[in-house]
């Protein structure tokens, strides 16, 4: 542990909790974002911070009509950050819920493919040659069917000292150290993102 680092623990303990929340939900709205799959959900962040939406949502309700300008401008303020946390949990919730549809769809689209599958096989196919009956082919490097792509690119600002990562399936090696931002695949560093290690930008 460097001198960075102590300082950053320290600067991190001095900090509330409110705005360790507001970091950590902010994190995972751009990680939910940007990430190609649905990542686990962070049950005791959204708890909180529902919870503190809840009591914001009250103390306005209570001190509106209040004619004290103080009481006004501090309304303002609580206002301008509830619609901050507001922004961020709405926007995080429909990224996942777009990626849940996504996996839905899947669904829907796995048993359509299986009844067409097999009215194509009754109707025609079962006159092909056995190597050209298949839907689900990925002959000449191309699948028929989608995934999500764990090899598409992602930016990643790395938080802690990681150390040395390779990249599987190739030469490449390279050293991931606090502050380092890098352009990489989302397999190599998806375990690191998940336990807090780097964070997507």
């Amino acid at each position: 542990m460097d001198i960075d680092d102590i300082l950053a623990d320290i600067d991190r303990e001095a900090l509330p909790q409110e705005s360790l929340d507001l970091q950590e939900l902010t994190r995972a709205w751009v990680t939910e974002r940007v990430a190609p799959e649905l990542l686990p959900y962070p049950d005791a962040l959204m708890e909180r911070v529902s919870a503190r939406i809840r009591r914001q949502i009250e103390l306005v309700e209570e001190q509106t009509g209040n004619m004290d300008p103080k009481t006004n401008f501090s309304l303002i303020i609580i206002q301008t950050e509830l619609e901050r946390f507001k922004f961020l949990v709405r926007s995080f919730l429909r990224a996942r819920i777009a990626k849940v549809l996504i996996r839905v769809r899947k669904q829907y689209l796995s048993a359509h493919h299986a009844l067409l599958s097999s009215h194509y096989q009754a109707s025609f196919l079962s006159q092909f040659p056995p190597l050209l009956q298949r839907l689900d082919d990925t002959a000449g490097g191309v699948s028929m069917v989608d995934a999500p792509d764990l090899d598409s690119a992602v930016f990643v600002r790395v938080l802690k000292d990681v150390g040395v990562v390779s990249v599987e399936g190739t030469d490449t090696i390279f050293e991931m150290q606090r502050g380092d931002v890098f352009v990489v695949r989302w397999r190599v560093v998806r375990e690191r993102v998940l336990v807090g290690d780097a964070e997507l930008i």
